[in-house]
């Protein structure tokens, strides 16, 4: 067995008595030390009933078992406790919880049946929905439960009191103590209660904490970098008596503190236990030299660390490529081009490629860019940017707009944001227009129609006004009436009360929105056939999304760089590296969260075996203006000479660089040519020839057929045809993404090649 290990990896494995931490640097394999540990204990004839090993998923358990089997040959290991913090002490507490008052088969409430109770004090209590949100309510909620306040603890903090009356939760602490009551007479725990619980259950009776010391003298916990206060505490509480404690973890990977993670458990752990031996498996088995070089060059800005330093005997590989786009859709369009050119060239499958975003919202373009170029790929732990609620929402209230009868989105929007329009009286509504041969929508035009009580038909006729009201702003085109109900519906007003990650999300989904629709706005003021109705996108927006929704076989990963920890893939795109996106704007305030997001880029970065491609945008979109980028930060931290410019930045290249790059279209310094955004006011589709006259510039009156020329959303193509005289004067473009375009030239953003 020993055969498999290098040096410091066997010392780990035989080391039995005593604390120990592991810092295990990315791609050093620690998840084999851990499981030849555990073999190893079990081979030296420790019963497996004594070891318990923490992991922080069910399924990783899962595995560790089975190749712990594999090695020691034995059925022993079902006796191993091996599981994640909540199934462990969910199973102590099954036989130990009758002590605190709660019956042996009590229940644990998963995030719906929570949101369920909190849902019912808060009209009990007669609360504002808008102010007490159930799921910012139990985010809030969980923070008490992970840091060990508990209600008494609550009321006795004036500060945390404060804190909530100063975000209009006045009730706060009344809504804690009824929601912790009512968990209780029905005999349920959430999962943050599982915790809470079993250091309540440790703390309250010693007798039981001590069977449990004894129980198991040999304990492992994976990821420690990534406990909360209240795991802290169990695990120094259960080894306190024995104090073989092995904890492995990286605090170059601590990247959830948002959910409660406390980066001090690792940091601390010598204090906690001055005699420990300490282990640095600092040899990396996953990533090229360059790499593993630039994530040391980046996490070694942060402060606030354990010293390591990474290494790897594998090969150098080839520098990290660093493309900067001029916007958003033409970085997202060199990524489908650049991940074409890989698999073709290079014998891969779309499996071998991950896409790595901070913000969900960032999926939209790189979506629409993979589709043109019909890449399979599936949104890892999430939903295609179309799918998601709140842009579903959004798009309901556009279509009824385009077409009132249109009966599935009118259900969808007319009690939301909640109008106080309910199930019983869209029923009826639904009833009295099959009745009389209308449609639903038919009828709300005609309140005298309804037999419904006064209060109900004011609702309704004050749904009907708002509609009709953005209905009048169609003519003005698709952005200006999308911007109208984003402001006026409710429907920001419902996302945005909150800070948790969640809401956050949703918001900056609404934001992509807008800022897409936009670009869409202003491609069409391009284009001699351009149309920029609402209609015309929403038609747009279908035919993009018409493709089944299957998450199975061969496809590119998309995700958010927190979901990619503990994966690994041949090539990896980190997309983005703006400041104010990565690191995010919400992470500039304090020092701590600014070293998390350099965590969590060195954690993206980590990911890649074989090829690390880096992008950012000069401009992007934000709520449907041009904001300029900033390259972020992170970039400047690697050392350059790791970096292989490409794009505005680059060198021109020679011939012989060019094959030896993976990446064999270099565009022209010409193409990052940046002129000011052309502020027009759009109108109608069809008065799109009645812009105010604008000369053409010399640059296009040298335009001539056989040119190649770029364009920052449609790519590079050739110009088949001049037409026209000005100010009317067009191009026919025959673009190698997208086929043939007809430009306005006046308005056309391309740039000649040659």
């Amino acid at each position: 067995m020993k055969a498999d290990l290098n040096p410091i990896q066997s010392q780990i494995v035989t080391t039995i008595k005593g604390p120990m931490m592991v810092i295990s640097g990315a791609g050093s394999g620690k998840t084999r030390v851990l499981i030849y540990r555990i073999a190893h204990l079990m081979q030296e004839g420790i019963d497996p009933f004594n070891i318990l090993s923490l992991t922080f998923t069910n399924k990783a358990a899962r595995e560790m078992k089975q190749r712990i089997a594999h090695l020691v040959n034995s059925t022993e290991v079902e006796n191993l406790w091996m599981g994640t913090f909540h199934s462990v002490f969910a199973r102590i507490l099954r036989a130990e919880v009758s002590r605190l008052g709660y019956p042996s088969d009590y229940t644990i409430y998963d995030q719906q049946d929570a949101e369920s109770v909190i849902k019912k004090i808060i009209e009990d209590l007669k609360l504002e929905k808008d102010l007490y949100k159930p799921r910012a309510l139990l985010s809030r909620i969980s923070q008490f439960k992970s840091n060990l306040i508990t209600v008494r603890a609550y009321f006795d903090d004036l500060e945390l009191q404060e804190r909530d009356a100063e975000s209009l939760r006045l009730r706060m602490g009344d809504i804690y103590r009824s929601y912790v009551d009512r968990c209780f007479k029905s005999g349920a725990m959430d999962f943050d209660d599982l915790l809470l619980r079993t250091n309540e259950l440790f703390t309250c009776f010693p007798e039981v904490l001590y069977k449990y010391q004894e129980r198991f003298k040999y304990i492992m916990v994976d990821e420690y970098q990534d406990t909360n206060h209240s795991q802290y505490l169990i695990v120094k509480a259960l080894a306190a008596r024995y104090k073989n404690l092995c904890v492995v973890g990286d605090d170059a990977q601590s990247i959830y503190a948002f959910r409660g993670a406390n980066i001090r458990n690792i940091l601390n752990f010598q204090l906690d236990y001055p005699d420990a031996k300490i282990f640095h498996l600092e040899q990396n088995y996953r990533s090229t030299n360059y790499i593993v070089q630039a994530a040391n060059d980046v996490i070694a800005c942060n402060k606030e660390q354990l010293e390591k330093k990474v290494w790897t005997q594998n090969e150098s590989g080839e520098k990290i490529k660093l493309y900067r786009a001029l916007s958003d859709g033409e970085e997202a369009a060199f990524i489908a081009n650049t991940l074409f050119e890989l698999k073709v060239h290079h014998q891969l499958r779309n499996e071998d490629f991950a896409i790595l975003y901070r913000t969900n919202a960032q999926s939209r373009a790189i979506e629409e860019a993979l589709r043109m170029k019909n890449i399979p790929y599936r949104i890892y732990g999430g939903l295609s940017f179309y799918q998601r609620k709140e842009i579903k929402d959004l798009l309901a209230y556009l279509r009824l707009l385009v077409n009132p009868n249109d009966e599935e989105a009118l259900l969808r929007i007319i009690n939301y944001p909640a109008r106080g329009i309910g199930q019983t009286t869209i029923n009826k509504l639904l009833v009295m227009a099959a009745d009389q041969g209308k449609t639903a929508y038919e009828l709300l035009e005609n309140p005298e129609l309804m037999s419904l009580d006064k209060g109900t038909l004011k609702r309704l006729e004050e749904f009907i006004v708002m509609i009709k009201r953005f209905s009048l702003k169609l003519p003005e085109g698709a952005y200006v009436v999308a911007q109208q109900v984003v402001k006026n519906s409710g429907l920001l007003g419902d996302i945005r009360q909150d800070d948790t990650p969640e809401d956050i999300s949703r918001y900056e989904n609404i934001q992509e929105f807008m800022s897409s629709l936009q670009a869409y706005v202003e491609e069409q003021a391009q284009l001699a056939d351009g149309n920029i109705s609402l209609a015309a996108f929403l038609e747009n927006v279908a035919l993009a999304t018409d493709i089944v929704d299957n998450q199975e076989g061969d496809r590119v990963s998309l995700m958010t760089v927190h979901l990619s920890k503990g994966l690994e893939f041949p090539v990896v795109f980190i997309v983005g590296l703006e400041e104010n996106l990565f690191p995010s704007m919400l992470s500039l305030t304090t020092r701590d969260d600014l070293e998390e997001e350099r965590r969590l880029f060195y954690v993206a970065l980590t990911r890649a075996q074989k090829q690390a491609v880096l992008s950012y945008a000069l401009t992007r979109y934000r709520w449907g203006k041009l904001i300029d980028g900033q390259p972020s930060r992170f970039i400047e931290e690697i050392d350059q000479n790791r970096l292989a410019k490409i794009g505005a930045q680059a060198q021109r290249f020679s011939p012989s660089s060019l094959k030896s790059s993976l990446f064999e279209k270099i565009p022209s310094d010409d193409l990052f040519e940046i002129s000011r955004k052309e502020k027009t006011i759009m109108k109608k589709a069809k008065h799109l020839r009645e812009f105010p006259f604008k000369a053409l510039s010399d640059k296009m009156n040298l335009l001539g057929k056989g040119m190649r020329v770029s364009h920052e959303r449609f790519g590079e193509g050739q110009v088949m045809e001049i037409q026209g005289t000005e100010p009317d004067k067009v191009a026919l473009v025959r673009f190698e993404q997208v086929g043939e375009k007809k430009l306005l030239l006046r308005f056309a953003k391309i740039n000649i090649l040659s």
